[in-house]
């Protein structure tokens, strides 16, 4: 059975936040007041009036704003990475297939773990191997 295919917006949706941030800030401080400038250097003759930052009105509530939903977008990410969300083979590396398989002498009951064929959970920066998960013991 095949994974179900992610929508490109759920899948994008954090860069593409990212990029519209980044968009908004370099025409709010470089271009429109660069465009401004020129606009009253071309009708008046000379510069009189400072171009006043649109995302800045308000206490800079817009970039307070987009920095708590980028900054929560990339600890879930991150938190989504650790749990190995992205991998639906590494979330479920705890799941154990038991078969059984007869012998001369006896039934032998084999267990064959995921976490024998899918590769070891990488995090950080360096590429750090995670450590083994705790072994959860019946309560």
């Amino acid at each position: 059975m095949e994974p179900e295919k992610e929508d490109f917006m759920t899948s994008k949706w954090r860069p593409m936040m990212a990029v519209m941030y980044m968009c908004v800030c370099t025409c709010d401080f470089v271009l429109f007041p660069i465009l401004w400038s020129l606009l009253q250097v071309f009708n008046k003759g000379s510069v009189i009036l400072q171009w006043q930052p649109i995302t800045l009105q308000g206490a800079g509530l817009f970039h307070m704003a987009m920095g708590a939903v980028l900054g929560v977008a990339a600890w879930s990410r991150g938190q989504e990475k650790m749990a190995g969300v992205t991998n639906p083979a590494v979330g479920a590396s705890s799941q154990i297939s038991t078969t059984q398989t007869t012998t001369s002498q006896a039934t032998t009951t084999v267990a064959a773990s995921i976490e024998d064929i899918t590769p070891p959970v990488r995090t950080g920066y360096g590429g750090k191997i995670a450590p083994p998960p705790s072994p959860q013991f019946p309560i």
